[in-house]
């Protein structure tokens, strides 16, 4: 097998946008990047340059934390960004752009929830919803030919896409096992559809923040 016949996929969650500043559930509230963001952004730009990174395309969510890192990537890159809603973050209805102290004080809490359940008693998708949408954004992927790509999301979507890598199902009560995506910390993956194999090569790598930019 050639390597044009393998996909491999980087996944990205966005820089520091001001919902993670002032911790807050962002969901799908459009918050933008604060400056830090942006400068973690323009750091992996920088590495990526440095390594000689390339991509056949840049997929985004359309909120805007995420489609400004994948701006700053495809401009420093040379790579077009194409936006999808099926990559954006989790519907956490009336949680969204709530602080936690927030969430507590106006939502009740619920001592058990099926993966079925919504995400809060005011609506939103619970995991079985978006690890389906996981499964549909995943297969889009597949879909295209095989090569390189970046995809920048955000973490709650990105933890489904790895379930539906590695074949976990959502537990309940939205517990089970996680996976680490801090901002602009990514997963590198290869996919060989004629076996159909994965391999998990990466992830949560930010190496390239170390809080100063690049150097």
């Amino acid at each position: 097998m050639t390597k044009s016949e393998i996909f491999e996929i980087f996944f990205l969650r966005h820089g520091e946008s001001v919902g993670n500043a002032e911790s807050r559930w962002q969901g799908q509230a459009d918050f933008p990047l604060t400056d830090k963001g942006r400068e973690q952004a323009r750091s992996l730009a920088h590495r990526w340059l440095a390594e000689g990174q390339g991509f056949k395309s840049i997929l985004s969510s359309p909120l805007i934390r995420a489609k400004e890192t994948a701006e700053i990537l495809g401009d420093a890159l040379d790579v077009a960004v194409e936006t999808d809603p099926v990559w954006q973050e989790r519907d956490i209805g009336v949680a969204a752009g709530m602080t936690a102290e927030e969430v507590k004080r106006h939502l009740a809490d619920r001592e058990f929830a099926t993966p079925y359940s919504a995400f809060v008693e005011g609506g939103g998708e619970g995991d079985w919803v978006l690890y389906l949408r996981a499964g549909q954004a995943l297969q889009s992927l597949l879909r295209r030919s095989a090569g390189k790509y970046l995809v920048v999301s955000h973490g709650g979507l990105l933890n489904q896409v790895m379930y539906a890598v590695v074949g976990i199902t959502p537990h309940a009560s939205f517990s089970g096992p996680r996976f680490r995506f801090k901002n602009t910390g990514f997963a590198h993956l290869t996919y060989r559809p004629n076996l159909h194999q994965w391999q998990i090569n990466v992830i949560n790598d930010h190496s390239h923040w170390n809080g100063k930019g690049p150097k």
